[in-house]
């Protein structure tokens, strides 16, 4: 029973110390990183390459080794520059025709194209628009020729004297209530049965 006991508590008291090691580590790997983000963000790319053996990676082709760009030791910013460079090196990546919806740098809305301008109308989408265009196309496309409108021959307004001899007209229905069809009666079947013998 006793050596249970024991078994367990210096289970539980080497779990701790493992525990208190692991978060040692993890808070010194974390300001360590932070110092280095630091220390990676006063230096310029050139100066980061240099450090690092690393080739610029704009001069990169298809072909060449990007792997050594994945590196936990090399700065995000040049991680990305390497990846933008082997994407557009790749024919099959590039797509250069006009159509790349992600070509752009898109980080920054404001400045991807001047003066954008948008249809879009919030709760209505492109609706207004689309339609739009729909009616000067279709106004291009069947000119409707002007024709010259005979003038409408206008009423003479009703006198008084004739209003009041205008009597209202009353329609009598000459259907009565014993015209209308009555409903079948109701029938019951029967059943013959034919004798056997």
């Amino acid at each position: 029973m006793g050596a249970d006991f024991w078994s367990r508590r210096r289970a539980a008291v080497r779990a701790e110390t493992e525990a208190e090691v692991a978060e040692a580590a993890r808070i010194a790997e974390v300001q360590a990183e932070a110092e280095r983000a630091k220390t990676e963000a006063e230096k310029t790319d050139e100066e980061l390459l240099v450090e690092l053996g690393l080739p610029d990676p704009d001069t990169l082709q298809a072909g060449d080794d990007f792997s050594a760009f994945m590196s936990r030791a090399v700065p995000a910013r040049l991680r990305n520059r390497a990846l933008r460079k082997l994407w557009v090196s790749n024919p099959v990546l590039a797509n250069l025709d006009g159509l790349v919806d992600h070509g752009e740098d898109y980080r920054d809305v404001a400045t991807v194209m001047p003066d954008m301008k948008t249809a879009y109308q919030v709760g209505k989408g492109m609706l207004a628009h689309v339609q739009e265009l729909a009616r000067q196309a279709e106004a291009l496309a069947n000119p409707e020729p002007e024709v010259a409108r005979e003038p409408e021959p206008e009423e003479a307004p009703e006198t008084s004297a004739e209003a009041e001899d205008a009597a209202p007209i009353t329609v009598q229905s000459d259907i009565t209530q014993e015209d209308e069809p009555q409903p079948m009666p109701r029938r019951h079947m029967r059943f013959v049965f034919a004798d056997s013998h």
